[in-house]
């Protein structure tokens, strides 16, 4: 009687609820700022902050944060310099201060084909910002492998009377940018405004859309959707984020020192279809946790061939372990055995990831 007891209390505690999994990047107050930055987009060590550190030492950080008035928290302040400052001491025609995912971050911070992300954050230019008549990038979507060269998407600050934001799109690195939009860079100026963009992943058919909103009024700056654009090219093994200033040194005279403030980046994935969500929806599996000896048994059902990750990751949506993937199972039943190892006790998100979504539910590991 007391196992059974047990097994019911088990199932509520591992019941099945709905997430959509979520990155959130804010900012705590002053100090460690990179250190908060890398262990956000990339827990598992490395580093995904690029600035111009080292040819500007006696500055200090180019990020910091700061105490904002108007949003009444801590932000991302990116400082850039027309001098000495440049491209990581690599490219000297350029110079950019940006933040992003990579290759080793955790998948949940990757965008494959197939997935849906939804990017959202918010920025603000101060008054007079002086973009370059070549490019001043405040936000890419680059590609990773292949075709790698140049981003897909951009968010772009020109000089031009007056001084416009476009929103580009280049389908290969060896075609011009398609304006898909384009607005006066002064309604930005001096406000916080929001943005949301969200990506259907796919070589061929892919949708993307864009808003831009001021926090203020809540006033719609920019709109934009279209379905069928590529937003992944064939070549590539993902797409990934960039953020901050990026921007051509080849007319610096129009340039002047520059920052820029950022707040509150979001990076969601969400199911991208409903054949998918129906896959998944039918999709099950469950497990029993063996404390004493911290291994984890799961069960769990395919309805269609897939490959699958198993991963643990805390309710904040930081990721903890990665365990062994399963390539090309067939549809059926099957088991997996993961060793929790030296975790500690808590409470977890348990992820399967399968080809067609995602499904999580609560891990309780007891002291």
């Amino acid at each position: 009687m007391k196992n059974k007891y047990l097994i019911i209390l088990m199932f509520i505690i591992f019941s099945v609820f709905s997430i959509k999994s979520q990155i959130l990047l804010e900012a705590d107050g002053p100090g460690n700022t990179y250190e908060l930055i890398n262990s956000v987009f990339a827990p598992n060590g490395g580093n995904v902050v690029e600035t111009p550190d080292c040819a500007h030492p006696e500055f200090g950080r180019h990020i910091v944060e700061v105490w904002d008035a108007d949003l009444q928290k801590y932000v991302f302040e990116f400082y850039l310099h027309v001098t000495p400052d440049n491209d990581r001491c690599i490219n000297f025609d350029r110079q950019r201060v940006e933040i992003k995912t990579y290759e080793p971050s955790p998948d949940n911070l990757k965008g494959i084909s197939g997935e849906t992300v939804i990017y959202k954050w918010l920025f603000k230019i101060p008054a007079g910002f002086q973009p370059s008549s070549n490019f001043t990038h405040l936000h890419q979507i680059k590609p990773v492998g292949g075709d790698e060269d140049t981003p897909i998407f951009a968010l772009t600050a020109r000089k031009g009377n007056p001084n416009k934001l476009e929103l580009n799109y280049y389908e290969s690195s060896n075609q011009s940018a398609i304006k898909l939009k384009t607005i006066y860079l002064s309604w930005l100026e001096n406000s916080w405004v929001e943005v949301t963009e969200k990506i259907k992943i796919d070589s061929v058919t892919g949708t993307y859309s864009m808003s831009i909103k001021r926090v203020g009024d809540n006033s719609l700056l920019l709109s934009y959707e279209n379905n069928k654009l590529l937003t992944i090219r064939p070549d590539n093994n993902f797409i990934r984020p960039k953020w901050g200033i990026y921007r051509s040194l080849l007319s610096s005279q129009d340039l002047r020192d520059e920052s820029v403030r950022f707040a509150d980046f979001s990076i969601e994935e969400v199911h991208s279809t409903n054949l998918n969500n129906q896959v998944l929806e039918s999709t099950k599996f469950f497990f029993f946790n063996d404390s004493k000896n911290k291994k984890l048994k799961v069960n769990f059902n395919l309805n269609e061939p897939s490959d699958v990750t198993f991963s643990c990751m805390l309710l904040n949506g930081q990721a903890v372990k990665e365990f062994s993937s399963y390539n090309n199972l067939p549809a059926g039943d099957h088991q997996a055995q993961l060793d929790l190892g030296n975790m500690s006790a808590g409470i977890y998100l348990l992820n399967m990831k399968t080809s067609f979504g995602i499904i999580s539910k609560k891990l309780l590991i007891q002291p």
